[in-house]
């Protein structure tokens, strides 16, 4: 990869810059804190559970568009009830622990180094409230933050993809999808951007057949390969 062929970096956010399980886990723990660490993580399956069916039946068309809030809500009260806690209040707080989540212990420092030499764009699922919350929770350094629900709809969605090509004027050729979800870049690869995956601990690792033009064990090294090209 020569330097000229990427004018901006795009970011998927949750997972990827942010500990998303962690926060949902976090609101779990604070809705009832006798649960033991094996129900938490049954709970936070079921909240995930909802919310990837939701979006899945959403981007194939057999759902109207919801946004992340809306999703969340209905993730906080499944939980709820599994729990067992009826408190509207406390389902309502809940419902916000998406906007809460903690970033990986390289985020900052990492896109703060990145942004010194590309415009950075954020583009997630989270709804434009949302992502507002948790850019600011999480203390992520954006040139400009995009949310799906511009497209009324979720990635992979092609769409959601096209936002950040039309935001940045350029080629897709010339942006850089960065995630650490295979999926994710997959998609992003199918729209003509380049890619790189960063792995983490709740990401989607690549298989054997995926070809992503770079490959980083976190956004150190990411900056470390983009700085050598």
């Amino acid at each position: 990869m020569s330097e000229p062929e990427i004018d901006a970096l795009v970011f998927d956010v949750l997972g990827t810059l942010v500990d998303e399980p962690a926060g949902i886990r976090a609101g779990i723990r604070e809705l009832d804190p006798s649960l033991d660490h094996d129900r938490i993580e049954q709970l936070v399956q079921l909240w995930q559970q909802h919310v990837d069916r939701e979006q899945r039946r959403i981007v194939d068309g057999s759902t109207p568009f919801r946004t992340s809030d809306t999703l969340d809500r209905e993730a906080a009260r499944l939980v709820a009830d599994a729990a067992g806690v009826d408190d509207s209040s406390a389902v309502a707080t809940l419902a916000l622990s998406g906007r809460r989540l903690p970033p990986w212990p390289d985020t900052v420092a990492g896109l703060a180094r990145l942004a010194e030499r590309f415009p950075l764009i954020g583009l997630s699922n989270a709804s434009r409230t949302a992502l507002l919350g948790l850019n600011a929770h999480a203390g992520l350094r954006w040139h400009q933050a995009l949310s799906a629900e511009d497209a009324q709809t979720y990635k992979p969605d092609p769409a959601v993809y096209r936002l950040a090509v039309t935001v940045s004027g350029r080629p897709p050729q010339r942006l850089l999808m960065v995630a650490a979800h295979a999926w994710d870049l997959r998609a992003a690869q199918g729209q003509g951007l380049r890619t790189a995956y960063v792995a983490r601990p709740v990401g989607d690792p690549p298989t054997s057949s995926d070809q992503f033009d770079l490959y980083a064990a976190d956004l150190a090294d990411l900056a470390d390969q983009l700085g050598k090209v």
